[in-house]
């Protein structure tokens, strides 16, 4: 694996993680933008997604379509079937709510389901920021050279 290939997987993990984080930080407190935060959970699940497959040098449309990239990846690795539900529940988040439209924001309920969708996908969020270490699915495919600091 050449460098170049490395660097570029883990830049997609850690923007996967920083999406992440982004959503726990906008759903937190009195003020909790929830409609943003819900778009970071998708993004947070399809730049995880784009890092595996940057990193098995497979080459993806520039869409938004998780099913569509866990599909492809799963021709990779198998054990991606088992994140095709998930992907179908966050894949409307990358534009139901950036738009006016009839409903502007995710209830808390559907917000929380998408957080740990999009969990199962982002590798870890250190410990002491969170409490609590998230899903190492994604980092448990790939080499510890990729992984993200």
């Amino acid at each position: 694996m050449d460098e170049a290939t490395c660097e570029l997987t883990r830049t997609w993990l850690i923007k996967a993680r920083t999406d992440l984080g982004a959503a726990r930080k906008l759903a937190s407190g009195p003020e909790a933008y929830l409609d943003v935060a819900i778009y970071h959970c998708q993004q947070a699940a399809e730049k995880a997604i784009k890092g595996f497959l940057t990193f098995h040098g497979q080459r993806f449309e520039k869409v938004h379509n998780l099913p569509v990239l866990v599909t492809q990846a799963v021709a990779l690795e198998p054990t991606f079937s088992a994140w095709l539900d998930a992907a179908e529940r966050l894949t409307p988040y990358a534009t139901l709510f950036r738009y006016p439209g009839d409903v502007l924001e995710p209830e808390p309920g559907e917000f929380t389901q998408s957080l740990t969708d999009a969990e199962q996908f982002v590798p870890e969020l250190a410990r002491s920021e969170t409490g609590q270490s998230g899903s190492a699915f994604i980092l448990g495919l790939l080499p510890q050279a990729v992984h993200p600091i």
